[in-house]
């Protein structure tokens, strides 16, 4: 599923603070912001959130407003966003798209911050949830649990026994390419409430909310443990997003609907919900 350099730090300045903030960071007399590198997909981009990125492949519909250009903005970091729409945990090695490379290219020794959101595409499996509860929503015009009749616990297992492996390959990649960083990675933030929807803003079967909401639970949970497994940092969103689901009013949801949304990019989200995604990893990072 889906943030250019900002300026100078001058509060980075002392060494003490450095250490403080991250392990293995700029060594004293040091005068530039932390090098900065976002991974991830349209979460991390914020795919089809105004503006777009001009510096960015046009197919990763990444914008300037995305959770990494936030984070940049409020510790001054040097940041090389590389988010792209639509990428993998494969995507961090191989390229995504003709002329994009590889997402582990843009780290090195040097970089000492790094940021993601990634997991949701893989195997399909969390996109396709959504797009087939949302058909099969429709074709019971909102009735039933459709969806949990017919995928039943595949969703789930597959995110146990695919998504997660692959996730602890890619966050040791990464820990490999930039052995000096902190790094973070994102759980998704809510799309559905915990139990009422809004068919048809949200075109899901009634029964289905609560399914779609324990696969999220799942993923998230393999974010976890991967988390854990290769000593990242886990920010978690289940607490700080709970109420700000995509069947919410504008001004409240972070994630927009499929009908009557401010986004042409779908079930993603917004700019309100990506600067609350910057502002619990700065929380949970102690970027302050």
């Amino acid at each position: 599923m889906r943030r250019a350099t900002t300026v100078l730090s001058a509060v980075l300045g002392a060494a003490g603070l450095a250490v403080a903030l991250l392990a293995g960071t700029a060594p004293a007399g040091a005068t530039t912001g932390l090098h900065y590198v976002a991974l991830g997909d349209s979460y991390s981009a914020a795919s089809g959130t105004l503006p777009p990125d001009p510096t960015a492949p046009p197919q990763c519909l990444r914008s300037t407003v995305n959770y990494p250009h936030d984070i940049a903005a409020a510790t001054h970091a040097q940041l090389t966003d590389v988010t792209c729409g639509a990428a993998e945990t494969k995507d961090f090695a191989g390229s995504q798209y003709p002329g994009v490379a590889p997402q582990l290219n843009a780290l090195s020794s040097t970089t000492q911050l790094v940021t993601m959101t990634i997991g949701g595409n893989d195997s399909g499996v969390f996109i396709d949830s959504i797009l087939e509860c949302g058909t099969l929503g429709i074709s019971t015009l909102g009735q039933g649990h459709p969806c949990q009749d017919r995928y039943g616990a595949s969703f789930d297992n597959t995110i146990r026994t695919t998504t997660y492996p692959s996730l602890v390959k890619a966050l040791k990649a990464v820990r490999a390419k930039a052995p000096h960083a902190r790094v973070a990675i994102l759980g998704y933030p809510w799309i559905v409430p915990t139990s009422k929807g809004c068919f048809p803003q949200l075109p899901v079967a009634s029964g289905d909310i609560p399914y779609l909401r324990n696969e999220q639970a799942t993923l998230n949970d393999a974010v976890q443990r991967a988390a854990k497994a290769t000593g990242a940092t886990y920010v978690d969103l289940s607490s700080v997003s709970n109420g700000h689901d995509a069947c919410q009013a504008i001004g409240t949801r972070w994630i927009e609907p499929v009908l009557g949304g401010t986004n042409p990019v779908i079930v993603h989200p917004n700019a309100l919900g990506e600067s609350k995604l910057a502002a619990q990893t700065e929380k949970v990072l102690g970027l302050h």
